[in-house]
């Protein structure tokens, strides 16, 4: 999922289909590169099951799958809260008052 994620391109295609469901030719025709490429990239949004592709006669049309988007927010909401924690923590232990150095002891 968060491979198909780290494209821009892939995520813009989400945020597309999200608002209404497109045809390939449609969002092919939304960017600077060829029906292939654009076709690559909806297979890959597939295959992580981020979008759902259906056939209307001669068109394919896509659709953001919101069940599994928002499995995604679920999912980096959990990744999101784990880090704030570890982050709280290391600030707390930059914030704690240290003891000064000991001095040595004589003789040694």
């Amino acid at each position: 999922m968060f491979h198909a994620l780290a494209a821009s391109t892939r995520r813009d295609i989400v945020r597309r289909t999200i608002e209404r469901e497109q045809s390939v030719s449609a969002l092919a025709g939304e960017y600077d590169m060829s029906f292939a490429a654009v076709q690559k990239h909806v297979a890959v949004l597939e295959e992580a099951g981020l979008i759902i592709k259906r056939a209307e006669g001669r068109e394919r049309l896509v659709r953001a799958d919101p069940e599994m988007i928002a499995r995604a927010r679920s999912l980096l909401a959990r990744y999101e809260e784990l880090w704030r924690a570890r982050v709280a923590r290391l600030d707390d232990l930059l914030a704690a008052p240290t003891a000064p150095p000991s001095a040595p002891k004589s003789g040694e």
